[in-house]
């Protein structure tokens, strides 16, 4: 299988995908590659494009519901694409996610202090125990 590295068109997020995987996605949204989270907010944006339509009506029957016009969806995936510029224009969202990035890095190198800690407390009970049960 092969895995290719590939960028979302709306936030820049990298992913490692399969070439099937990233067909499906781009068929899906209108040609464009979408990470998972864009992905999710483009069709919750279809779902209320089609909400707001009153000749598109969701059934609560068991059968498949029809798929959305694919203008619907060129319209949410634009839409999005242009939220997240708005986004990536401000200083604030960049020094917030330097931020959190920093915080990642931190806490998942406190996550690895804690579990040698965890595995020499551990250890020096049981050191500690064993000497209890020969006195």
């Amino acid at each position: 299988m092969e895995i290719e590295s590939v960028k979302c068109e709306c936030c820049g997020l990298k992913e490692d995908c399969t070439q099937d995987y990233i067909t499906q996605v781009k068929n899906k949204f209108d040609g464009k590659w979408l990470c998972g989270l864009c992905s999710e907010a483009v069709t919750d944006e279809v779902l209320l494009l089609i909400k707001s339509t009153s000749n598109y009506k969701i059934t609560a029957t068991p059968s498949p519901a029809p798929a959305p016009p694919p203008l619907a969806i060129g319209e949410a995936v634009k839409a999005h694409m242009s939220f997240c510029r708005k986004f990536k224009s401000n200083p604030a969202t960049r020094v917030a996610d330097a931020m959190l990035q920093m915080l990642r890095r931190r806490r998942s190198a406190a996550a690895a202090t804690a579990v040698t800690a965890a595995a020499t407390t551990s250890s020096i009970d049981s050191h500690v125990g064993l000497d209890h049960h020969h006195h």
